[in-house]
């Protein structure tokens, strides 16, 4: 007899505001981003480790404010005049001048700046004194790590994204073994979702199991 394979209908990952899972860790910067537009100089720093969520807050703020997305290369200064902007991951490299110019025009009417980063302005590197002064200024809010709320909030996310319902058992099972990472709940959710096809079991805590176990086994073969 032919196997039978599952059909699996994914979704596609969301950035709206209603899918954005809050909790301790990311409360402070959640209210930060929330008192646009009443941003100290029009501008917000968010940063945080990666994974922890920024992209997914900045981009559902610039949804809501209707914001301009810009190259964080290459930012087209013309076109933010008088309106708000994102510009992310600023310190991986925006060109001084062009960071300068919209740090001051978010302060115009109209004007807005959200930045995104994984260190604080003021350990950005630049040559610029007049610069230097103003992300020295610049309002900075963090998210966190994510706590057990938001990473439990995270997984059933993604297995919701995948289609899929595990046993309420599979959540605190991840929970006491994955590390504090987004991107390794999602990675752990993916290898479940096709571990699951493959073997066509259903995803469970013993698959879980095999899938962590699996991947200890893997790391110690390079130790």
């Amino acid at each position: 007899m032919a196997r039978q394979l599952r059909l699996r209908l994914r979704r596609p990952a969301a950035h709206s505001r209603d899918e954005f899972v809050a909790g301790a860790s990311n409360a402070q910067a959640l209210a930060a981003v929330d008192a646009w537009p009443g941003w100290h100089g029009g501008c917000l720093a968010l940063v945080g480790p990666q994974g922890v969520g920024k992209t997914h807050l900045a981009r559902s703020w610039a949804d809501s404010a209707k914001a301009l997305v810009l190259d964080r290369a290459a930012p087209d200064i013309a076109a933010a005049a008088g309106r708000p902007v994102l510009l992310e991951d600023v310190d991986q490299g925006t060109p001084d001048e062009a960071l300068f110019h919209l740090i001051n025009l978010a302060q115009r009417p109209g004007g807005g700046l959200l930045l995104t980063a994984r260190t604080a302005p003021a350990a950005w590197p630049t040559g610029l004194p007049d610069l230097r002064s103003r992300l020295n200024a610049l309002l900075t809010t963090e998210i966190e790590p994510p706590d057990d709320v938001v990473l439990e909030g995270v997984l059933r996310k993604f297995f919701r994204e995948r289609s899929i319902r595990p046993p309420e058992e599979v959540y605190a099972y991840l929970l006491r073994r994955i590390s504090r990472s987004i991107p390794d709940a999602q990675e752990i959710v993916r290898k479940l979702d096709e571990a699951g096809d493959g073997e066509l079991k259903p995803v469970s805590r013993v698959l879980a199991r095999q899938i962590l176990e699996d991947g200890e086994q893997n790391i110690d073969l390079f130790e």
